[in-house]
């Protein structure tokens, strides 16, 4: 951890003892191979007694209502992310700042937003963390906004 902490310049870092488990997730790029990235997620899931966390770029939107511009998404492939996330008994942790965290063309005719990033969590986990907020920071060269996730616990 400190060689991490140290070449991305993190150098006041401390180590944290995990309580549950969290990580880190990327859904597949292509719509065909999402069943994979779900079959993969619903791998990850343990022991339902125990707090997780997962939060990252899935690809994916869950509504409708999550994309503005370009073309329509198919309701299966919506659907097909909320099962996954019902499957493993995760729920939306929620959100504050823009509505959306990708972005795409610069011209209004042209412009497309959606929310692809996002953390999800067990009721354990929700529970263990009532304060939690994870905020859509403002991006500078990614097409992605960051995710700041703060449990202040």
């Amino acid at each position: 951890m400190e060689r991490v902490r140290r070449r991305y310049g993190f150098i006041n870092g401390i180590d944290v003892d995990p309580e549950g488990s969290k990580g880190g997730f990327y859904g597949s790029l292509y719509a065909q191979d999402r069943e994979e990235s779900w079959n993969l997620l619903k791998s990850l899931r343990r022991n339902e007694e125990q707090p997780w966390i997962v939060y990252g770029d899935f690809n994916e939107i869950m509504y409708e209502f999550e994309k503005k511009g370009g073309l329509p998404r198919e309701e299966r492939r919506m659907e097909a992310f909320r099962n996954a996330l019902e499957d493993c008994r995760l729920i939306d942790v929620g959100y504050s700042g823009n509505w959306f965290t990708w972005e795409r063309g610069n011209l209004p005719e042209t412009n497309i937003r959606e929310r692809l990033d996002r953390g999800v969590a067990n009721v354990n986990w929700m529970s263990m963390f009532l304060e939690a907020n994870i905020q859509h920071l403002v991006h500078s060269t990614s097409d992605h906004y960051p995710l700041l996730i703060s449990t202040n616990k």
